[in-house]
């Protein structure tokens, strides 16, 4: 039976650099990334990266956004300075705060975060601001996020740098794309009913609130649909959909192996939910470190925030030697948070988040059984 994994942060990247890789590997790269940007002729692609982290993709990623009649605006790095042979664009940005920058960034069309950079810097935060004021879109290209199933962050290596190629180059996007959105149609009509042999079973309903699917599809018609922000967020590799349920439609109980709150060790926990709140706290041990971080974050806390299901099978937890690819995004991870929503289309603010992923749970909508533990078994 695989266990579920716990994570508290938001954005986790491994310590590693890129991988050495080839010319040809490199080319290949920025050739997917182009291919899925669907560049118009004239539109404004700034990249924003990290010294030390695949920096030998930026010169032919500049080359291939060129070759489309788009602008290379340049590239650099989370505090504005340039990376690569710098442009006016970037030089002027040299030096400016946040507001400032989001003024700069404006008359962008797409960026492209590359690894490195988080929320915490203020160019990847400026172009939020410009994404929230329903302006651009963004591919977010972290090439992080992998996990063990207990929770520990893996450094990137050879067999995970490989996953992520293969997932990037060999996706069926066409058919990642039908089935999120059979998926997101089933949802629409029909409850959602989540749970795992440690007893979680947890019921909602996602009425008409946006349900964002990274299907890989990072082209300016897909922005010009947008209703939040994450829907101008595409991350490659692709694979999962998102939603913020309907609140008040929220009830039952997300049961937990052990993990750590606080930095302490919690076991036997279970929280119970009713109307999107946590109404109840149990936990054989260490019950007191959840209820202090509960405290200490606020209420959005107490608040569950975000159903998303992963479906790219090229990022599904391996039989053998298992590890959680890419934030959960491949065929059939669950992740059940609390906290803040509203980058979803949700009513909760408060800018706590807490990612709980379930690598052994079964999902139905309705009658009809999406995943079943862990895996997969329908598709449209």
């Amino acid at each position: 039976m695989r266990r579920t994994l716990i994570l508290a942060s938001l954005f986790a990247a491994s310590p590693a650099g890129g991988l050495a890789q080839s010319a040809g590997d490199w080319q290949r790269i920025a050739e997917t990334l182009v291919e899925r940007m669907a560049l118009q002729r004239g539109e404004r692609v700034l990249l924003v990266g990290a010294a030390g982290r695949f920096e030998p993709l930026i010169p032919v990623l500049r080359a291939a956004i060129a070759r489309t009649g788009a602008t290379d605006l340049g590239a650099m790095d989370g505090q504005a300075r340039p990376l690569d042979t710098p442009t006016p664009f970037v030089s002027a940005a040299a030096g400016l705060d946040r507001a400032a920058l989001a003024r700069h960034f404006a008359g962008v069309d797409l960026a492209v975060m590359l690894p490195g950079p988080t929320p915490a810097d203020p160019a990847y935060a400026a172009m939020q601001d410009v994404l929230r004021a329903g302006r651009g879109r963004t591919v977010h290209f972290h090439w992080a996020g992998a996990y063990a199933l207990d929770g520990t962050l893996l450094d990137m290596t050879g067999a995970i740098d490989a996953t992520y190629r293969r997932a990037l180059h060999d996706t069926d996007y066409a058919a990642l794309a039908a089935t999120q959105a059979a998926f997101e149609n089933a949802m629409r009509t029909a409850e959602v009913r989540v749970t795992t042999p440690l007893g979680t079973d947890l019921r909602f309903r996602i009425g008409e609130r946006p349900a964002t699917k990274q299907d890989g599809d990072a082209s300016a018609a897909r922005a010009a649909r947008a209703r939040n922000l994450i829907d101008r967020e595409v991350e490659l590799p692709a694979g999962a959909i998102r939603v913020a349920p309907v609140e008040e439609s929220v009830h039952g109980t997300i049961a937990f192996p052990a993990t750590t709150w606080q930095d302490r060790p919690v076991r036997g926990l279970m929280l119970r939910i009713d109307a999107g709140r946590v109404v109840e706290v149990r936990a054989t041990d260490g019950g007191d470190a959840v209820e202090a971080e509960m405290a200490a974050a606020g209420s959005a806390a107490r608040r569950f925030r975000e159903f998303a299901l992963g479906f790219n099978p090229l990022l599904a937890v391996p039989e053998t030697a298992p590890w959680i690819p890419y934030y959960g995004y491949g065929a059939g991870v669950v992740r059940l948070s609390l906290g803040d929503n509203s980058e979803l289309g949700g009513n909760v603010t408060g800018g706590y988040v807490r990612w709980n992923f379930f690598t052994d749970a079964t999902v139905r909508v309705g009658d009809a059984v999406w995943v079943r533990d862990g895996r997969l078994v329908r598709t449209q």
